[in-house]
């Protein structure tokens, strides 16, 4: 029996790790699902929406399923502490991210893949899949506001912040965008890796050397030094802004995207959307000795239980953490019932211009996987 952490989180999270297990007891998976504090409610009531003791929860277990997360603004979420938090010095940070660097879940994992009679479909033949390196670059977290004296200091070592000589400390805010070789090889690894085992015949590092120069120009150089021990899998590269406008004129033509923290979070929402949208897009946090698995979409307040979302999104998560644990036959299983369900087309969800609820949808794909 394995042991799974299970973080509903906020809104419709619950509904949708519902909806999952519903799929999960069907394929027969035995499990003990465990469940965890996270989100928006600890932060308003503890300052803190990662609590201790859900860090230490999951360390006793297998993996981790996690339903969705609110995020708000620096200032909008301090103003919604309670009354004996406000002014003690509790800043928000994202509860998913500082589990990805908490656990050095490394490797963000996003497969986009358009089922065939989904009428949400741009194409019928994408299938792409996102490799986004996960705790570095923009989300590394180092940022000021104001900037402090020392801070300033080392920044006017560097002749182009002569131009920002006049501003105030107070009006200036600074977030670091850092990347280092380890991460860079690692995630661009993992994504060659991947390819070869599922025969993509291409990787695509997808970053702006010719202006970022120093960080994308890392990445850059360490996956063409990494491609060389891949033959038969062909490199290629493109700028950010240009590859938001291929996936949409041809994402028929590639197969597996790599990229850093923030441009991969840009570039798999809009491959999402390319089959199908949030509704049907699943991740996996995936690190050296621990995996935490997600849709990608967020927790949708005003659909909160109302039994009204798609949750294909996370029956596909559920489905990559059994991929993870090695319970291939059962995912297998899994992939095969939701391609029926949505083939045939007589259950769908809202977005997809459907009336069925969340739990309908769930039940036609466990009904899907009896029929075999």
């Amino acid at each position: 029996m394995y042991k799974i952490a299970w973080l509903p989180g906020d809104g419709v999270g619950k509904e949708v790790l519902d909806a999952a297990r519903v799929v999960l007891d069907r394929v027969g998976f035995d499990a003990e699902y465990i469940h965890g504090d996270i989100g928006w409610e600890f932060w308003k009531t503890e300052g803190n929406p990662l609590p201790d003791r859900t860090i230490e929860l999951l360390k006793s277990t297998d993996a981790c399923l996690f339903g969705a997360i609110t995020s708000k603004p620096k200032d909008e979420a301090a103003a919604e502490l309670a009354p004996e938090l406000q002014g003690k010095g509790y800043v928000y940070s994202s509860p998913i991210v500082g589990l990805r660097q908490l656990f050095n879940l490394h490797t963000n994992l996003r497969p986009c893949k358009a089922y065939p009679g989904n009428p949400l479909n741009f194409r019928d033949d994408i299938d792409l899949v996102v490799f986004r390196e996960n705790t570095e670059g923009l989300y590394a977290g180092v940022e000021w506001h104001p900037v402090p004296d020392a801070v300033r200091r080392a920044l006017e070592t560097h002749p182009k912040m002569e131009r920002f000589r006049d501003v105030s400390n107070e009006d200036m805010a600074v977030s670091t965008r850092i990347f280092t070789r380890n991460a860079c090889r690692t995630i661009v690894r993992d994504a060659f890796a991947y390819a070869r085992e599922h025969g993509y015949g291409s990787v695509t590092v997808v970053e702006k050397p010719n202006v970022i120069r120093e960080t994308s120009g890392l990445m850059v150089r360490e996956a063409r030094a990494i491609a060389q021990d891949y033959p038969g899998i062909e490199l290629r590269e493109a700028n950010v802004d240009a590859m938001c406008m291929w996936l949409v004129k041809n994402p028929q033509d590639y197969a597996v995207l790599v990229s850093s923290n923030m441009f991969g979070d840009i570039i798999s929402d809009l491959a999402a959307q390319l089959v199908g949208g949030l509704g049907f897009a699943a991740a996996g946090n995936i690190g050296d000795d621990y995996a935490i698995f997600e849709p990608t979409h967020g927790s949708a307040p005003k659909y909160a239980g109302m039994n009204k979302v798609n949750p294909i999104a996370t029956i596909r998560a559920a489905k990559m953490m059994l991929d993870y644990l090695g319970e291939r036959d059962k995912a297998a299983a899994i992939e095969r019932a939701i391609e029926r369900v949505i083939k045939d087309g007589k259950v769908r969800t809202y977005d997809m211009g459907g009336d069925a609820t969340t739990s309908e949808m769930a039940q036609a794909i466990a009904a899907a996987i009896e029929e075999g």
